[in-house]
């Protein structure tokens, strides 16, 4: 294992919890909003650069690549039971045991390692105990329905607050500790 693997969750979601509309559309991730005393994207993009691989399911991956590849050469593994194509050269895919996965393939190679989507990716993660941190990001907007972040996890979980961070558009980021208790 790689001294400290981390993995963390990221999620972007709406105020009420929704990580994309009923028909999977996320058009309203980008904010028209302003916060005067928010923080700039600059010093989030540097910490983007220190991401050593990340992990997503199928949809996610193929919404990714409709609209535009943000995750640069950087490792991918998506995990799906789906014959999938592999669009870039830094992507893997990944069918089995999740405690698996994590323990035999990703902490051993990895130290920075994000899970950034989709909804069961995170579900499953949360409620297996393979991840240590929850990143949640929310746009100033109220969608009403939609798919959840996180829903029927199937047992209570403490989180630690690490951090928040509210940035200029409106967005505000919560970095939680996923806490390792019963």
């Amino acid at each position: 294992m790689t001294d400290m693997s981390k993995v963390t969750i990221h999620m972007v979601s709406s105020l009420d919890f929704f990580i994309a509309k009923k028909d999977g559309s996320v058009s309203w991730l980008q904010s028209s909003d302003s916060y005067e005393k928010g923080a700039t994207y600059e010093d989030a993009q540097e910490f983007v650069k220190r991401i050593d691989c990340f992990v997503m399911g199928s949809r996610t991956y193929e919404h990714a690549l409709t609209l535009g590849w943000p995750y640069g050469d950087v490792p991918t593994i998506v995990l799906s039971h789906r014959a999938l194509r592999a669009d870039r050269e830094s992507v893997e895919f990944y069918s089995g045991d999740l405690h698996k996965f994590v323990n035999d393939r990703l902490k051993p190679n990895y130290k920075n390692i994000w899970v950034v989507g989709g909804a069961m990716l995170a579900r499953e993660f949360i409620r297996l105990r393979l991840a240590d941190d929850i990143v949640i990001s929310i746009m100033p907007i109220i969608l009403g329905d939609g798919i959840r972040f996180v829903d029927e996890i199937e047992r209570e979980q403490d989180l630690h607050l690490k951090d928040v961070t509210a940035y200029k558009d409106g967005m505000v980021e919560l970095s939680y500790e996923i806490r390792k208790t019963g």
